[in-house]
């Protein structure tokens, strides 16, 4: 495994990998800044303290830390972890951190660790989340690989736990946060993988400061800055109750001809919102 030291997210490692020799040319107030809004150093303080942890342990460590209430309903859905057979799961994405970390010590724990997430590659930078990450990063190099890194995940003997949505939840014009249309790419490889769906739902939400940012950002920027203050929304997260509804598996076979991919993936995020 890979050493960890006491900074395991460096902010000014992680702009030199982005931006190369500019990174140079970022303000040292903003680099600050940033620190303060990734809390570089609690986070570390962490990481470091949980180092001895990797996988399902780890994640249910983050649950343990963020002090979350998990309130679940329809565990008696997930299927059988020695049926035979894989899932791909999927869910809404409202808080963008803290509700991946919860769902997957819940999948882990019911199926034995057996699932893989796909996620932003930037992840890959906590060492006891890795082992489980299918990394992806649209944005970058990494994404001609997309495509085959999805292949090698939906061949492995794992469950994929999926965000269809891509990135988390959007205040809508009528006041709801719900995600943005999903992404096709769940149907089409459950259908060719033979992977039934199991469709859950996550409630929670984070401020009314990051989904006016995260709305500004999609219509006026072309990078996700809302994406920077998810650590931040994390923490005021802390101590909260949330409710995990989990639906009955849809039989793969459903995704037939009557509706495009896409339009699947709108009914199967229809169905999550109605749990």
């Amino acid at each position: 495994m890979e050493q960890i030291t006491e900074k395991t997210i460096d902010i000014d490692h992680i702009l030199k990998s982005k931006m190369g020799t500019k990174a140079k040319w970022v303000p040292r107030p903003l680099v600050t800044w940033l620190k303060r809004i990734a809390h570089q150093d609690e986070v570390n303080k962490f990481l470091w303290e949980s180092r001895d942890k990797v996988g399902t342990e780890w994640l249910e460590e983050c649950v343990r830390y963020l002090q979350m209430t998990l309130d679940v309903k329809g565990i008696e859905n997930l299927p059988a972890k020695d049926d035979g057979r894989l899932y791909t799961i999927v869910s809404n994405h409202p808080l963008g951190g803290a509700d991946g970390v919860a769902l997957g010590a819940i999948i882990g724990r019911h199926f034995d660790s057996r699932f893989r997430y796909l996620v932003n590659d930037l992840l890959m930078n906590l060492p006891g989340l890795a082992p489980l990450c299918i990394p992806i990063n649209k944005t970058g190099r990494q994404s001609r690989n997309f495509p085959a890194m999805v292949k090698a995940g939906f061949e492995s003997d794992n469950h994929m736990l999926m965000y269809p949505a891509g990135i988390c939840s959007r205040r809508q014009p009528d006041g709801s946060i719900r995600d943005i249309p999903w992404s096709k790419t769940f149907i089409q490889k459950s259908v060719e993988y033979h992977r039934d769906v199991i469709p859950i739902h996550f409630s929670g939400q984070n401020s009314d400061f990051f989904y006016r940012l995260a709305n500004f950002s999609d219509k006026h920027l072309k990078f996700n800055l809302a994406m920077l203050f998810l650590v931040d929304e994390m923490y005021k997260n802390v101590g909260k109750t949330f409710e995990v509804k989990i639906g009955k598996p849809i039989p793969w076979q459903s995704f037939d001809k009557q509706k495009t991919p896409m339009e699947w993936a709108q009914f199967v995020r229809d169905s999550v919102y109605s749990l």
